[in-house]
């Protein structure tokens, strides 16, 4: 080997060793405090579908690590598992200290996951939220939806353009009922029933938006829609279902004639949908609900509000009902299949068939 390749490959040599220990250097600088001597308390969120990319970015951008690549690459290597949550941090902790915050879940505010499900009164949800948060009770909780006061303030706001006063009516039982979209949220412990009906306000809102166009150009009422909706929604499960149940309805409506909903008259007398004889009783109780009264008074109308929270299936259905010549429809209790019929005889023939099958199974 002569001397000029010994001097190029002593030189290359050289230039490794001084590429791997600035390396190392950058990399000790990189994972140490951005300032020792800061201790005041940052709060931090690693919320659901952040990467770690994502996270070590955000650290970065809240100046709490010295550089996002160096973390990037330090977890690429350890592959840790970090949870969600809200952390206090301060910027004399190392990355390495963030991290392991971020491994074990040292929390400083707890996230927890609750289920708001399709179909359910709020009284049926209520509990759920109030077992999951610290500072919430079911009580609280439907006081707070019912109290006109501060659902007038959030009509005022302008921020949920779907509410509107006719959701003040004083025969309404709940205000909010139907207008606290049915989904999975995620919420702090300490969060209060205020931000939990706003969140879920926030969700219909964006659920409606597809329809918002229809719905304003041809001047439709969102409060009897979130109602026809609500009460297809328990009626019926497949959105082809629905869509017929809500022509038929809206065919009865326009005939002057009444609905004749079952699950309108058990939340009007505020019982469990049940096919109890003990319960029939539902069916004359007089109220703004129940449209299965036959003294005139229901007649051509929806009930006074909403019986539950529709999904977005079910207000498709009632913005998007279905063309048929069909006036009556009947339920298989046994199955949830729907029949639907034109006349007032094919409907009664079917629903003897249906009481019969049932019965012998």
């Amino acid at each position: 080997m002569n001397k000029t390749k010994k001097i190029l490959i002593l030189v290359i040599v050289l230039i490794m060793v001084l590429a791997i220990t600035s390396f190392i250097a950058f990399y000790s600088w990189a994972m140490k405090p951005v300032d020792k001597n800061d201790t005041n308390p940052v709060t931090f969120e690693i919320t659901s579908g952040m990467s770690k990319i994502d996270i070590a970015k955000k650290l970065k951008e809240e100046n709490l690590i010295r550089n996002d690549k160096i973390l990037d690459l330090y977890m690429l290597l350890k592959k840790p598992n970090l949870q969600k949550g809200v952390y206090e941090l301060n910027k004399s902790m190392s990355a390495k200290d963030i991290l392991y915050k971020f491994i074990v879940g040292d929390i400083h505010l707890e996230l927890v996951t609750i289920t708001i499900p399709e179909g359910k009164r709020i009284e049926d949800f209520a509990e759920t939220i109030a077992n999951n948060l610290n500072n919430v009770t079911k009580e609280s909780f439907i006081a707070k939806v019912s109290d006109r006061t501060y659902v007038k303030s959030l009509i005022d706001s302008n921020k949920y353009w779907f509410l509107t006063d006719a959701i003040l009516n004083e025969q309404i039982y709940i205000p909010l009922e139907g207008y606290l979209y049915p989904d999975t949220y995620e919420f702090y412990k300490t969060d209060t029933e205020s931000t939990v009906i706003e969140k879920l306000l926030t969700e219909l809102g964006t659920k409606l938006e597809p329809f918002k166009e229809k719905i304003t150009t041809n001047n439709l009422n969102v409060h009897d829609i979130l109602t026809m909706a609500s009460i297809v929604e328990v009626e019926a499960i497949k959105d082809e279902d629905r869509k017929m149940a809500a022509q038929v309805f809206y065919k009865r409506i326009a005939s002057n004639d009444t609905i004749g909903s079952d699950v309108t008259s058990y939340y009007g007398a505020r019982e469990a949908l049940t096919t109890s004889e003990d319960t029939l009783y539902v069916l004359y109780d007089v109220n703004p609900y129940n449209t299965r009264l036959q003294d005139g008074s229901m007649n051509g109308k929806l009930p006074i509000g909403p019986i539950c929270s529709p999904s977005v299936s079910a207000i498709d259905a009632a913005v998007n009902p279905s063309e048929t010549d069909y006036y009556y429809f009947v339920a298989n209790t046994c199955t949830g299949e729907v029949f639907f019929t034109s006349t007032a005889r094919e409907h009664a023939e079917k629903s003897r068939e249906l009481q019969q099958i049932c019965a012998t199974n």
